[in-house]
This record gives structure tokens, sequence and C-alpha cells, in this order.
């Protein structure tokens, strides 16, 4: 399987091109099928980030004779942290690849084509997680970095149609559109995986275990199979114009200089992206060690865990478009103003957690503005993109390693702050970076007044 997606990877980098189609832009086809990638890859995110997996791994990882403590090819790491620190290990993996990749995508076309191989590598670790136990625990903590991979890599892809699907006073809509298909197509298989886990013996399951790895194959089929409506959709990429020079291709690190570059031309572009760094740091760290810190904390199970990500999802569709709206009427930098501060208070109550339902309140006010802050996120930079820009592609592959960066940063302290004193000292860690970030969109803000005064 690995090396016939090796083959594969081949094929996308060296295959070019010869079929492109226009899109038409606020085509309400294109669109629902450009949001059903949400809606496939999304089910990687809720369940094997978010719940059943985090939870199944803490719970199996937490023995009588070793306590918190495992061993992974020798050396002994705290459970949790020997995730987080898998899962830093997979996104700076991406960050390193994605300027190569894209590069690649920019020049032949064929975006579409890196979107299929990561959706398949992603798709099939899920699945392989079925094989997941205590005594397979280098091949499970490997396969969940796997998937990791695979789902990064397909969003970065189908985040750079976004410019192409839509125009410029739609994406915020359009945006949030992806999001909430996400999180409806994800809260479905959810709930099917909640049964599978509260009732296994409805399914004649016997072994406690299986309903999780069952849940795990199910993540794998769904996420490949409703994958397809996009593939089908949407077009190769923009070939690019003049002849391939392979030099350049395979110096793709200097696309992202040639974004630095430009940076200088998008004053906008260039005062957002540090911000968005450093509450990313924060954001994405907080959704992805939420359901183990739950679970280590306060010891919820895995069934508690599942209901509360559900609601959080269910609140996160009408968060997503709430905010959409907000920023609509107020302006993208101030309604993330606002919602930095609400995640510097969730940090800072982490911290104080006792009891469920502090956690249960918490998890809520996360829901209602984790889907808005990424959505708003990812349609207020595809506005600061210069308007035209053949190599869209490039300038996501920048925002997504920027992201990713930040993803490893923000678990690496996690995981750090955790080894050596307490896990619900880490929280503290992340407002820092939030703290940073409020203060980098006030002055882009302020900077942004100023000019229009002059004006």
């Amino acid at each position: 399987m690995f090396f016939n997606s090796i083959t594969y990877l081949q094929k996308v980098i060296f295959a070019g091109n010869n079929k492109q189609m226009e899109l038409s832009k606020n085509d309400k086809g294109i669109i629902r099928s450009w949001a059903m990638f949400d809606w496939a890859n999304s089910a990687y995110n809720l369940v094997i980030t978010s719940t059943i997996f985090p939870a199944y791994y803490t719970i199996i990882t937490t023995t009588k004779e070793n306590g918190d403590k495992v061993v992974f090819f020798g050396r002994e790491y705290v459970n949790t942290a020997l995730a987080n620190y898998s899962l830093a290990v997979a996104y700076l993996i991406m960050a390193a690849l994605l300027p190569l990749l894209s590069s690649f995508a920019d020049y032949r076309g064929n975006k579409k084509s890196f979107m299929k191989f990561f959706t398949y590598i992603g798709s099939l670790a899920c699945a392989g997680l079925f094989f997941f136990k205590l005594e397979t625990l280098e091949l499970g903590v490997v396969l969940s970095s796997i998937a990791a991979i695979g789902y990064t890599g397909g969003v970065m892809f189908n985040n750079s149609y976004l410019p192409e699907i839509a125009t410029v006073d739609q994406q915020d809509r359009v945006s949030a559109q992806g999001f909430a298909y996400g999180y409806i197509g994800s809260v479905l298989l959810q709930v099917i995986c909640l049964v599978l886990v509260i009732k296994p013996d409805w399914f004649g399951i016997v072994d406690t275990s299986l309903s999780a790895r069952i849940s795990f194959l199910l993540v794998g089929i769904w996420w490949l199979s409703f994958a397809q409506i996009p593939f089908k959709a949407l077009p190769e990429g923009n070939l690019s114009k003049g002849p391939f020079n392979y030099r350049k291709a395979t110096s793709s690190y200097m696309e992202l200089i040639s974004v630095w570059k430009q940076l200088k031309h998008t004053k906008q572009l260039r005062q957002y992206l540090p911000a968005f760094f450093f509450y990313s740091t924060g954001v994405q760290t907080i959704m992805l060690v939420s359901a183990s810190y739950g679970e280590k904390v306060l010891h919820l199970g895995t069934s508690k865990l599942i209901m509360t990500i559900l609601v959080i999802q269910l609140v996160a569709i009408g968060g997503a478009f709430l905010v959409s709206k907000v920023a609509k009427h107020i302006g993208g930098i101030q309604v993330l103003l606002l919602l930095v501060v609400i995640w510097i208070f969730i940090c800072v109550s982490a911290f104080f957690l006792k009891t469920e339902t502090q956690f249960y309140v918490i998890a809520t006010v996360v829901g209602l503005i984790m889907g808005g802050i990424q959505s708003l996120s990812r349609s207020t930079y595809s506005k600061f993109i210069p308007q035209g820009s053949p190599d869209t592609a490039s300038f996501f592959s920048f925002y997504d390693v920027t992201e990713k960066l930040a993803i490893v940063l923000g678990l690496a302290t996690f995981a750090f702050i955790e080894e050596r004193t307490s896990i619900q000292n880490s929280p503290l860690g992340l407002s820092v970076f939030f703290l940073i970030a409020f203060f980098l969109l006030l002055r882009m803000l302020l900077n942004n007044c100023s000019a229009l005064s002059k004006n």
C-alpha cells in the first residue's frame, strides 16, 4: 500500500494537466461540491482528533502498572505528551512538504490530484487504526500521524480553490458554508459511532475496544467516499503560462520567499499573518488536545466526551454563520479581536477546571467560536491575496505552512509544559500566544483607522 501511494504521488507530480476548465464564480453547484470536501474530511477531525480516538488512546495507555507512562520505540513518554509530539512531527513534515507540492501543483495545474493523494493516504490510515491496541502502540501512533498528514494536505489544496469559486464579497459566506457542511457531516457519522460505543450489545460486540476501532474504520470509509463528490466537480487547477521549468519548480521553497516579498506590496496581509500565526497556535492546539485534556483531568469517559463534542459541533454550525454575518457588519479584524479575547478567557478557565459542569460550559463557548474563527481566518486571508494571481496554491501554501508551524509550536509547548509540570498548566502557556495575537490585531486595526483618517 505504501509503495503504491509513492508511485501514485510520482505520477501526480510529473503528470501534466491537459484538461483545463474555467470555473464560474459563485456557482451554487460548484460551491456545494467544494463544501462536500469539508463534509468528507471533517469526520476525521471530529472522531480522530476530537473525541473517540483521544479518549480511546488515553484510556488504553493508562495502566495500573505504569500509570500514564508509555514506551514508544524504547523511550518512555507521558501518554498524552507522546500523542501531541507525534502530531507536532506530522504537522512539521507537512510544513516542509507543502511548499514543494504546491509549487508542482501551480506549474502542472493538477492540484486536485494532490487532493486525491492526501485523501487516500489519510483515509486509509484512519481505516488502519482498526488494528490499534496497546500492544500495537507504535502502529497506532504512526497511523494517526499519517492520517494527520493526509488531512492537512487535502485541506490546503481544497482551500486554494476558494478564490477561484467565489468573488471577494462572497468568500466569508462560502468559507462558512464549507465549515457548516463539515460540522453537519461529521456529526452524522459521530452519532453512528456514539451508538456503537454506548450500545455495543446492539451489534453483538463483546470486546469493549472494538466499538472504537470500528469507528476509526468508518471514518476512513466516510472520508474516502464523500470526497469523490468534489473530486468529480472541481477542475484540476490553473495551468501556469509559459514552459515548465523543473529547476524553478524544484526550488519551490523560493516560492515562499516570493510570497514573502509580495507581502511588501500587500500591507494588510503583512500585518495579518503574524497575528494569525499566534492565535492559530492556541486555537488549533486547543481543538486537538481538548478531548484528552477532559479525559485526563476529569476522567469523563468516551460517551460523555462524544456527547460534549456533538453539542460543540452543533453550536459551531451556527457560530460559523453568526461570525460571518457579524464580520460583514463591523469588520473581520474587529471580530477576530473579540474572538481572541474569548480564547484567552477559555485558557484561563481551563486552568481552574474542576467539575464536569465547568467543562461543559467551556466546551460550549469553544464550539460557538471555533468554527467562526477558522472560517473568518480563511476568508480574511483569501481577501488579502492579490486578485487575479495565478499562484493561489502558493499563497495558500504559505498560509498553511504558517498554520502548521503554529500547530507544531502549540503542541510542543503544551506537551513540554505537561511533562515538566502538570497538564493543567499547559492552557496558561497557550494564553500567552493569544495575548500576542491580540496586540498584533489591535495594532493592525489602529493602523487601518489611522490610514483612513488621513485619506
